[in-house]
């Protein structure tokens, strides 16, 4: 005789789809959730088609319309002024159709954190915002995401639908093996074959390891503005006074066991602060725009503060990394 099945000795098979179900159901919840939190506090914030993104009031020539005190003196449009004898100033408008890519990191180095939140998550947030102050007026959103064993590219497209898609498929996208480097350079790569119409590029990506980046992020400045989301942990920028300790890194598998002495703790914060110094210096020089998010702040105020500088003085001012 077979014994019978009961609600615990289901196969295998039931146990790991039940499982996945699960799974999908609490990443879904959560990715609303991480959207709901976006948009309502962004809401009522910032307005303007591209939220304070890019830079300045527009480049495309609108309407004419009288000249007013306090109106900049570079837009008087003369041909008007002299047909009409009086002072018209010509208004700009941003361009309504914006192309934006994110090119996200997610090396081994991003399944890290120590605070509120893991860096992983961090990027799918700074992902979520970028898709959130860039929506609407027939712009589109593309993706190209790196684990470092593979690349994948999401074509950009238009539409609340398409965005949701996007964040959905990066966030289960699987990470890659242990021992496996990420390779920023080559989602770079992807975005200049083809050459793609101008728009902003968004990076996002702990920028860890030497700025072999930079070269590639520099060929894009030509064709698009450019954003870099910085993605920091604190314990990546000083060590706790714990005692023994084991470091680990993730993208090349090697484990470290040390003692946290004043010594090393200090020089662990100096060589921190030199090489973020360093990754600050190569984004300027590719003329990238840098926001930080940290897993132990409030990332939508850094988010919001840094959207609000960029549309009133049209800097590239980086609110959100601390001194």
């Amino acid at each position: 005789m077979t014994a019978g099945t009961g609600p615990g000795d289901r196969p295998t098979g039931e146990q790991g789809s039940g499982r996945a179900t699960a799974d999908l159901t609490k990443l879904e919840a959560s990715l609303r959730t991480l959207e709901l939190t976006v948009r309502r506090r962004l809401d009522g914030l910032l307005q303007g088609n591209h939220l304070g993104l890019l830079p300045g009031p527009g480049t495309e020539p609108g309407e004419a319309r009288a000249y007013q005190p306090g109106d900049d003196v570079r837009r008087m449009d003369w041909s008007v002024t002299a047909r009409t004898t009086a002072p018209h100033v010509r208004e700009t408008v941003a361009d309504r159709e914006l192309e934006t890519w994110a090119v996200v990191d997610l090396s081994r180095s991003l399944d890290f954190g120590t605070a509120d939140t893991d860096k992983r998550h961090l990027a799918l947030a700074g992902l979520t915002a970028v898709a959130q102050l860039t929506a609407g007026g027939g712009n589109r959103i593309g993706a190209v995401v790196a684990t470092g064993a593979q690349t994948l590219r999401l074509p950009a497209r238009g539409g609340l639908a398409h965005a949701r898609g996007m964040v959905r498929r990066v966030a289960t996208m699987p990470p890659a093996p242990e021992g496996v480097r990420g390779d920023l350079v080559a989602a770079l790569d992807e975005l200049r074959r083809p050459p793609r119409r101008r728009g902003l590029v968004a990076v996002i990506s702990d920028f860890l390891g030497e700025p072999v980046w930079e070269r590639s992020l520099r060929a894009l400045t030509a064709r698009h503005d450019l954003l870099a989301i910085e993605i920091v942990d604190p314990r990546e920028l000083e060590l706790p006074d714990v005692g023994s300790v084991v470091l680990a890194d993730p993208e090349t598998g090697r484990r470290r066991e040390v003692e946290t002495t004043p010594l090393l703790r200090r020089e662990f914060a100096a060589a921190a602060s030199e090489h973020r110094d360093r990754v600050a210096a190569a984004l300027r020089r590719c003329g990238a725009a840098q926001l930080t998010l940290r897993t132990d702040r409030d990332w939508v105020a850094d988010i919001v503060r840094f959207a609000v500088a960029r549309k009133h003085s049209g800097t590239g001012a980086t609110p959100g990394r601390p001194a």
